[in-house]
């Protein structure tokens, strides 16, 4: 089934989206929320993952019945997260937008993003609080060492992610396949 733009409205009664593909743009939305990104977001990546082709913003403003403005807001976190990209459209001056759709990459971007906004400030000031704490006479030892323990902990992560990021897709996918499986190939695990 090929979608033309007057066939295309997510939220209204008159006509819809395929059931399934609404379900999760709006789920996509819900989740988004749960991740730190606003809704509209999240819709709007849904919607482009799921649509056939390049969409205008006035074609996404017009399909999930948001205001225009909320839409190129939108838009531009979504580039900036390097999920959606602007693709030109021979004989058409407006900007056309496309969500990379391969699922791999899609996690590995929200991947870094998530690591550049959440572990690296982290590392930082867990870094500093430990230098200061071991300077301070203040601190208790009790605190000196759970700043000390979540400072490997979070190093410990960064680490891996920097690792895994090195690993190619085949072997990746296997690991996600072997599960717990994999501590029994670990001596002292189960």
């Amino acid at each position: 089934m090929r979608l033309v733009l007057s066939d295309i409205s997510v939220m209204t009664e008159t006509t819809k989206l395929p059931g399934s593909v609404e379900r999760f743009v709006l789920h996509w939305g819900e989740m988004g929320g749960f991740w730190g990104v606003n809704r509209s977001v999240a819709q709007i990546h849904a919607f482009l993952m799921t649509a056939e082709r390049p969409m205008t913003a006035e074609d996404i403003a017009t399909a999930l019945e948001m205001a225009r403005s909320n839409v190129s807001n939108s838009l531009k976190e979504l580039l900036n997260w390097n999920l959606i990209r602007r693709v030109p459209i021979r004989g058409d001056r407006r900007d056309h937008f496309e969500a990379e759709t391969d699922v791999w990459e899609v996690a590995s971007r929200i991947a870094a993003g998530r690591k550049a906004k959440e572990i690296d400030p982290a590392l930082e000031t867990l870094r500093q609080c430990v230098a200061e704490a071991e300077n301070d006479p203040n601190v208790h030892p009790v605190a000196l060492k759970r700043l000390k323990e979540m400072l490997e902990f979070t190093e410990t992560i960064d680490r891996w992610y920097g690792q895994i990021t090195t690993v190619a897709r085949p072997k990746l996918m296997a690991l996600l396949k072997l599960g717990a499986r994999i501590a029994t190939l670990i001596p002292g695990g189960r």
